[in-house]
Parts: structure tokens; sequence; C-alpha cells
């Protein structure tokens, strides 16, 4: 299966320029200049709507749509190109928060804390409805690390279906997963800060880098992945050199170059 890789160099709505170095010459870029809209969701709906077409077009002739952005609200794109491919995945998401907020659950009311609960049809739903999103069933979301969570965050994950595993190094598969599509996504906080320092929201402890490559490794070797999306650390911060050789060394784990 061949890459196809697009870039959204923004965090969450904001422009960040600085991040379009990091394409490579095959890489498409996802830049629609003055977003429109009265508010975020507007704004973002906007930015989505290219990488909604890329990872249709690209999963529907056979490729693996890889999407670098700055943020994990991004994956409600990757997630309804997929369905428009026809594609109905399992949900792999590596992350050191949880983002199973809602506006009731979240103290800081940061919509960057919801992504993984609006997937799941929880909250709020304009981007989802406006893409056209089904809601990912959350018995075929897996969630691990999610090392930091609010207190009604958690009372959230251990009430839903969702598979939450703590531990990366040790990820269930249920039998009825076998031989599914999988679409995987990695937020690069949830690495150890000490290795990747540069990431606006760092929680203490979580995996290794190294931790993490197996992981990766693990998963390419016996999943079939048709899609992954990296939320990568902030290139304005200290030890964003580091970060950034530790991150995408991941992503090359994940879906090799």
């Amino acid at each position: 299966m061949q890459n196809r890789y697009l870039l959204t160099p923004y965090f969450i709505d904001e422009p960040r320029p600085v991040l379009e170095r990091l394409g490579g010459p095959e890489w498409q870029l996802n830049r629609p200049g003055q977003l429109q809209g009265d508010n975020t969701q507007q704004r973002l709906i906007s930015l989505y709507e290219g990488i909604v077409d890329f990872v249709a077009n690209t999963a529907a002739a056979g490729d693996r749509p890889v999407s670098v952005a700055g943020d994990c609200i991004t994956t409600h794109a990757v997630l309804t190109g997929l369905q428009q491919a026809g594609i109905s995945p399992i949900l792999v998401w590596f992350d050191a928060h949880g983002d199973f907020n809602t506006w009731e659950t979240s103290p800081s009311g940061f919509i960057g804390g919801m992504p993984l609960a609006m997937l799941v049809g929880r909250g709020e739903q304009t981007i989802a409805n406006a893409l056209g999103m089904k809601s990912q069933p959350e018995n075929r979301v897996l969630l691990t690390d999610a090392r930091d969570l609010d207190p009604d965050e958690r009372k959230a994950v251990e009430s839903s279906q969702v598979h939450h595993v703590p531990q990366i190094d040790n990820l269930p598969w249920p039998d009825e997963w076998a031989g599914s599509p999988v679409y995987v996504h990695v937020d690069c906080d949830v690495v150890n800060p000490g290795e990747v320092p540069a990431v606006p929201y760092p929680v203490s402890g979580g995996p290794s880098a190294d931790t993490m490559r197996q992981a990766l490794r693990h998963l390419a070797r016996n999943t079939n992945i048709v899609a992954a999306s990296l939320s990568v650390w902030d290139p304005t911060m200290d030890g964003a050199e580091q970060s950034e050789e530790v991150v995408m060394g991941l992503l090359s784990e994940l879906v090799g170059t």
C-alpha cells in the first residue's frame, strides 16, 4: 500500500506556517487561506473539507492517507473521508489525554480536549454534522495511555464502551476485530515529555519513545492500517528539534516511508 501524505499547517483554526517545512516533495498541502466562519467550528469545517476529499480519494484508490496536523480535531475529516470511501475502521487512539470531554464535563471548555468524544457522537457535533460524518461506534475504539483524564471525563470513559488500555505495550485485540481495517491516530504528547518536550500540554510519565516504536511496529505488522494521522509538537517551543526527530521516526515505524 502506497502512503499519500497531507500536511495541514494549523493548530485548530490558527495557521502554523512554520510546519510547512515538514512536507516532503510529494506531500500535499492543505492550506485554504483565510478560513471562513464566525466561530471555531465553522472555520474548522472550511479547513477540513480538503482533508475529507484527500482521504476519500486516496483510500478509494487503494492507497493509505497519512494526515499530519497540529491538533487532534482533524481526525473528524480523516474518518469522514474513510467513510466516504466505504471504509468503517477500528480506531486506535494514542494520546496522553482522553480527548473525551464535552462542554458539560470540561473544566476548561477547550475544544481540543473533546475530539474523541465528538467522534463517537457525544457532545459537540457541529463539525461532524457539517461533514456528514457517522459516529464511530464506541466498541470499535481503542484508547491507549490517556494518563491525564479530568474527573468527569474519567467517569465518561469508564462508563463507555471504549476500550481504554493504559499500557500501550499490551494492546488487546478482540477477536471480532480480526481482519478489520484500522485507522491509527497518534498525538505525540503520548510520549514521555523527557523525550518529546515541545508539546503545549505535557503530562509527566508516559511511555518511552522506544516503547512507542515497539507498539507502532506491532500494529504495522499485525493489523491492516488503512489510514494514519499525527498531531505534531509545537515547533515554537524549546526542544522542538528533538521532538521532531523522535516523532517523525515514530511515524515511519507506523507507516514506513
